[in-house]
């Protein structure tokens, strides 16, 4: 099946100081979304500076060179609009969702701080505390905090980039300096780096006049290569064991590796669709197998990437994960055994059209309403521009996995049922620690 003619208009567009800009209007509701990419996250950290990708996010709502401390939140908010800004492994996403009529604000608001955010020891000493306490809120002091984000692929992978931990340590966090903080936005920071997306009630003709006005003085900078961050397989079965004295039951999450998302797209979503035959609602095989009929697992779920579901958005390499919840008295070894079994006959035998078409055309309705908010579009045309350099591929997805064949599932199962895989398990313990 060949991918359908795209849905919407879309305008592209790179300024002169490298600045790519993407606009796709639509006048159904009289509002914009606002989304500004940069491509940098957690793998383009330093050694020593673990964290440091967030930690700069964080200081990008601190203020810039005509925006006072806390005004951006103020002047969005006031226009009715709503913000905010998430890091992962290859991006760092800033966006607004606004009345079309407040769209000249929010550019100039994204353009002030790319130009210059307010790197101050004050602003940075407490956005470090600010981070930490996001550690300890989310990580520290939560029932499986990391689980699987942070511990499985600190066991997948060997390279530095892949295996750190990207909300970071204490001890790097509390090293960075504003000197750290000013280089980094130079190397990362630049217009030539980033992507902005527009979509909603607006005018493409508009929306590059405007971005021209208020980005196209900023210096362009030179771009950062990203990557490479390939590295090769795991040649033996991996294992660790995490005692969690919050955790009320065991879990354990199964890593293995897919094609890359973005040099081998069509491949790879043989794997995205596979990880739906097996994990992704109550008729998929892993579920229906050891929640409802086994009744050996209290919760299950497959997916791609490290936040689950988000390899789109990033570079190779990227995990096929199966997590799973499961009571005290159940073997983790039995389940582990029962997940390859089931993995392997999906190689041998294959997976039925019906499978195939429901889970395509549960992921095509679960992708249009994600994007159906001009925010989310917005993030999602810019994140694809980023990373594929093709924000049209917005519209191709849904028909790009229906074109995925079952022999092209089965040939993705029996490659995962051959691999090594790494293991992280989550034991309860009144006592704490790690082996």
């Amino acid at each position: 099946m060949a991918p359908r003619a795209s849905r919407q208009i879309l305008e592209r567009t790179t300024l002169g100081n490298g600045l790519r800009v993407v606009v796709a209007p639509d006048h159904a509701s009289p509002l914009v979304g606002v989304a500004v990419v940069y491509d940098v996250g957690f793998r383009s950290e330093p050694p020593g500076r673990t964290g440091f990708a967030h930690l700069f996010e964080h200081l990008m709502f601190q203020g810039s060179a005509h925006v006072a401390k806390m005004e951006h939140a103020r002047l969005v908010e006031g226009a009715g609009g709503v913000f905010n800004g998430s890091t992962r492994s290859d991006l760092t996403t800033y966006y607004e969702a606004l009345p079309a009529g407040a769209l000249d604000l929010a550019l100039w608001l994204e353009a002030d701080r790319m130009g210059a955010p307010a790197v101050t020891e004050e602003n940075l000493a407490n956005q470090i505390a600010v981070v930490e306490e996001e550690i300890k809120v989310n990580v520290l002091n939560q029932p499986y905090g990391g689980f699987p984000w942070i511990s499985l692929p600190e066991l997948a992978f060997d390279t530095y980039p892949n295996a750190h931990n990207g909300y970071g340590d204490f001890t790097h966090l509390e090293r960075a300096t504003v000197a750290d903080a000013v280089a980094f936005h130079a190397r990362y920071y630049a217009p030539s780096n980033a992507t902005l997306a527009v979509a909603g009630d607006c005018d493409p003709d508009d929306v590059v006049a405007l971005a021209e006005r208020y980005f196209g003085s900023i210096a362009s900078g030179r771009a950062p290569v990203a990557g490479p961050w390939s590295e090769p397989a795991p040649r033996e079965e991996r294992r660790r064991v995490i005692d969690d004295p919050l955790a009320p039951q065991p879990a354990f999450a199964l890593g293995y590796r897919t094609p890359d998302p973005v040099g081998d797209l069509s491949h790879h979503l043989a794997y995205v669709a596979a990880a739906s035959v097996l994990g992704d609602g109550d008729a998929s095989r892993l579920r229906a197998r050891l929640m409802h009929h086994d009744h050996s697992v209290t919760d299950l779920g497959c997916s791609i990437g490290v936040f689950g579901g988000d390899s789109l958005m990033m570079r190779d390499p990227a995990l096929f994960q199966v997590v799973v919840y499961h009571p005290d008295d159940v073997s983790t070894d039995e389940l582990t055994t029962t997940i390859h079994e089931e993995i392997a006959r999906l190689g041998t035998d294959g997976c039925r059209p019906d499978e195939l078409d429901r889970v395509t055309a549960a992921f095509a309705g679960g992708f249009w309403q994600g994007v159906d908010s001009v925010n989310e579009r917005a993030i999602m045309l810019a994140s694809l521009e980023t990373i594929h350099g093709r924000a049209g591929l917005l519209d191709e997805l849904p028909d790009l996995l229906g074109a995925i064949t079952p022999a092209a599932v089965a040939a993705a199962a029996a490659d995962l049922a051959s691999q090594h895989t790494a293991r992280v398990e989550i034991h309860p313990t009144p006592d704490g620690g790690a082996s």
